[in-house]
């Protein structure tokens, strides 16, 4: 298998927080001079539809549509699909900085003062107006261990705010900044993608200003927008679906067949690998996703799946059958992000055209001590539907956020290094 070590590859010291990348934090992100790059050197001039089976926060759609492509991007956490689609939508600048200023006049008209303890209107407003706010405060299941009395006043009148006086065609780019607020001005350790408490001591002094942070959110994103607006290619749009690969073919749900695929897929289950589910939990249950609890549990080998007879990995049998030895319920769950990830590329395998170049960007992760080799197993998968592999560059990973050391025991205190390089694994369908 071809395999090169590219430091190209790696863009140290790149920006790439430009354009809407900037709107929201999100685990694990493609970087997206990498997507970038992919498709200049890997469109042809048949290219007209980019595919993103498993899209996260839409690097690759708002990538596309700078050169000109329509995308479409899948993915199963409610927020992914919001953010996907806030960052590909070409909102109205205007519209947008109209909401911002009415925000500004009832900050400087003391609109959201609060008072200790309830976080509501001031004496000024009238009491009908002051008993529904304090009324709709946002409630979910330990929402008061997540975040403190006044912050979630706070948080709900912003939320009340943009569903009551942001214009509707608007309101998406607002909730994106609302969602990075509140997970900002929560109890959780921010460096962390898992949900941790802070230390009590930390607590005690922690008092954000969730106003201030969240018209920071809007101003930066606002600036990212206006670069994106005015760099977009030929109108090119993106659609966003809830769509799970793991279980249905694509072509129920698209027209066209698909010219280029630029992803990266998760590289394990989401409990043990990056916690997209604990790190988009508060802002699903702010933003009033139903099963926000349960988002883990429904990504790729969240489950142990009971139709796995017979199904064995010739590019990790070694892999598999060490680890199986340490620990039979490791295996299992790795055997079921497997067994996931090979169905998702089957079905994907269909909707893809004769001659256009599938590019997976994944890591190496280590369980148990063991290193399981994704980019091997990605080519032997995508090769049994006749796919040819053309290259894997391997770069090192110096932007990408991943959490530098995991628990390859599950016991606490005992950790091990987790992945420094990707794998950027390229195949053509024949």
């Amino acid at each position: 298998m071809n395999s090169i070590i590219d430091t190209s590859w790696d863009f140290v010291n790149s920006n790439t927080k430009e354009l809407t990348h900037c709107y929201h934090n999100y685990p694990a992100m493609m970087i997206p001079q990498i997507a970038r790059r992919l498709i200049h050197e890997y469109k042809q001039k048949s290219t007209n539809l980019l595919l993103d089976p498993y899209c996260g926060s839409g690097t690759s759609l708002v990538e596309s549509n700078m050169q000109g492509i329509n995308a479409i991007g899948f993915d199963i956490n409610p927020l992914a699909i919001l953010l996907s689609k806030s960052k590909t939508t070409k909102f109205s600048i205007e519209l947008i900085k109209q909401g911002i200023q009415i925000f500004y006049d009832e900050l400087d008209n003391h609109l959201f003062a609060m008072n200790s303890q309830f976080g509501l209107f001031n004496m000024h407003q009238e009491n009908g107006y002051k008993t529904q706010i304090k009324n709709n405060n946002q409630t979910f299941k330990n929402i008061d261990f997540w975040y403190k009395p006044e912050i979630i006043g706070n948080l709900s009148k912003i939320k009340h705010f943009i569903k009551n006086k942001i214009h509707p065609d608007v309101q998406l780019f607002f909730l994106t900044a609302f969602s990075e607020t509140s997970r900002e001005v929560s109890l959780t350790r921010n460096s962390e993608f898992k949900l941790f408490r802070m230390k009590q001591i930390k607590i005690d002094d922690f008092n954000p200003d969730s106003f201030s942070i969240f018209l920071q959110k809007l101003n930066r994103n606002l600036i990212g927008l206006e670069s994106y607006t005015n760099k977009i290619e030929n109108n090119a749009e993106s659609k966003v679906f809830m769509f799970n690969t793991c279980y249905q073919s694509p072509l129920e749900l698209i027209d066209d067949k698909i010219d280029l695929i630029v992803t990266s897929p998760p590289y394990g289950d989401s409990r043990t690998t990056v916690a997209y589910g604990q790190f988009s939990r508060l802002s699903n249950q702010w933003l009033d996703f139903p099963d926000a609890e349960k988002v883990d549990n429904s990504l790729m080998g969240g489950k142990t799946n009971r139709y796995m007879n017979g199904f064995e990995v010739t590019s990790a049998k070694k892999e598999f059958e060490l680890i199986k030895e340490i620990d039979s319920k490791r295996f299992d769950e790795v055997n079921s992000f497997t067994f996931d990830y090979y169905n998702s590329i089957k079905n994907i395998s269909e909707v893809v055209n004769k001659n256009a170049f599938v590019c997976y960007v994944l890591g190496n992760r280590t369980v148990k001590g063991v290193q399981i080799p994704l980019d091997k197993i990605t080519v032997e998968f995508f090769e049994s539907f006749g796919y040819h592999h053309i290259n894997t560059f391997v770069r090192r990973i110096p932007n990408k956020r991943m959490p530098s050391r995991n628990s390859p025991t599950n016991e606490t205190g005992i950790t091990g290094s987790t992945m420094s390089n990707e794998y950027i694994v390229v195949m053509k369908k024949m």
